[in-house]
């Protein structure tokens, strides 16, 4: 997969170079380009913001170096994402879908946002990570580069690893251990060293169930909604947490 990313501050995306997402592009499984939004820009003084028509607090980015910086990474036909707090939360359906493009171009906005007529032209589709409101476009285009990229296959040693986590397999991850068995009077479960397979993976869907029952109701009510085909021994298990609110 390509990603293009146009910026006001393409120094914050060095950490899209590291770890799993690093290994990825040097493995030719993935490009990350950044392109600074202000080297398109034709102002002497290398301006991309100007204050607002109508009024207004703070300053809008303009069209014509946006614009450029598009025609430059070849946006024509791409699909194109604007990181907005006004647009559609990031979810794992999103996430999946676009998982599969072979490109994307994102656009990272800043100060109060950018001149409409980017969004109009360019088709863009307006991606949120929440209901909050933050500096810029460049974490929340992070985010999604990172979450799509898990995605991506071979990004992972596991090609069940992204699917099987948080969220994901539709609920919450179970709590996780490593050596040594004991720290400070706390004991790792014994289930998890009993070698006992079947009883750690039950162990594991309880406790996925536990807390996704307490932390996301939302997420446990779906679930529950959708477990008709689960096997006797997890539905038995769910019915006795179904239970404890009897």
């Amino acid at each position: 997969m390509k990603i293009d990313v146009l910026t006001l501050f393409p120094e914050m995306f060095t950490a899209v170079k590291s770890s799993i997402l690093g290994k990825a592009e040097e493995r030719g499984l993935l490009s990350v380009t950044m392109t600074n939004i202000r080297d398109y820009t034709l102002d002497k003084h290398n301006r991309a913001d100007d204050y607002p028509f109508g009024g207004g607090a703070g300053m809008v980015m303009m069209a014509e170096p946006v614009f450029r910086a598009m025609e430059a990474v070849g946006a024509e036909g791409k699909r194109a994402i604007y990181m907005s707090p006004r647009g559609k939360i990031l979810d794992q359906e999103t996430i999946q879908q676009l998982a599969k493009e072979k490109e994307l171009v994102i656009l990272c906005g800043h100060y109060e946002g950018v001149d409409q007529r980017i969004l109009d032209y360019w088709n863009m589709e307006e991606i949120s990570i929440g209901d909050y409101i933050l500096t810029g476009g460049e974490l929340p285009a992070m985010v999604l580069i990172d979450s799509v990229a898990r995605m991506i296959p071979e990004v992972l040693k596991s090609t069940h690893a992204a699917l099987d986590e948080s969220v994901y397999s539709g609920l919450l991850e179970y709590p996780q251990y490593t050596k040594p068995r004991e720290y400070r009077n706390m004991q790792v479960p014994e289930v998890l060293v009993s070698g006992n397979h079947k009883l750690i993976h039950l162990w594991k869907f309880e406790n996925s169930l536990l807390l996704t029952k307490d932390r996301r109701p939302d997420l446990f009510e779906k679930f529950v909604n959708q477990a008709q085909n689960l096997p006797k021994e997890e539905k038995r298990i769910l019915e006795k947490i179904l239970e404890l609110d009897l």
